[in-house]
């Protein structure tokens, strides 16, 4: 497929897409980062969580990321605006938005797969709690090229 060059975020300037992150709990598969004049721009990625494992319960400053389950069920934490950790069963088809700084966590209780637009600040991930020990932000084993 012809790819059009696009302006990339610092630091991921010479990433090829579609390119592919491996987490403990799965992988994302980013299907295209740019980022243009004024930090306008997106990430596009299917995220694939395993049955039985968790996101990070994490927040973000800046990103904001609207998800979409396109297999599977999952748990879903979001917080509310009187800082409620709200938990939610979600299916196929459902989808849910995270504005920053609200904490958020996504447990599978099957294989999920999710669609997941967002901000291109992909780096921007404060780790409250992690199965893996991960800290904060950019995890640079994960994105071996």
């Amino acid at each position: 497929m012809n790819r059009p060059k696009m302006p990339r975020p610092k630091g991921y300037e010479n990433y090829e897409f579609p390119f592919t992150v491996k987490k403990p709990w799965g992988k994302e598969v980013w299907l295209e980062l740019w980022q243009g004049p004024k930090g306008h721009g997106y990430c596009y990625k299917r995220i694939y969580i395993k049955s039985g494992t968790k996101t990070s319960f994490q927040y973000h400053s800046r990103k904001i990321e609207t998800n979409y389950i396109i297999k599977g069920r999952a748990e879903v934490w979001l917080e509310n605006d009187s800082g409620e950790i709200i938990k939610k069963m979600m299916k196929i088809g459902d989808s849910f938005t995270v504005i920053p700084p609200k904490k958020h966590r996504i447990i599978a209780k099957t294989d999920v797969i999710l669609q997941e637009v967002s901000t291109p600040d992909v780096d921007d991930v404060i780790r409250l709690q992690d199965d893996s020990g991960r800290g904060h932000g950019r995890i640079e084993s994960e994105h071996k090229r």
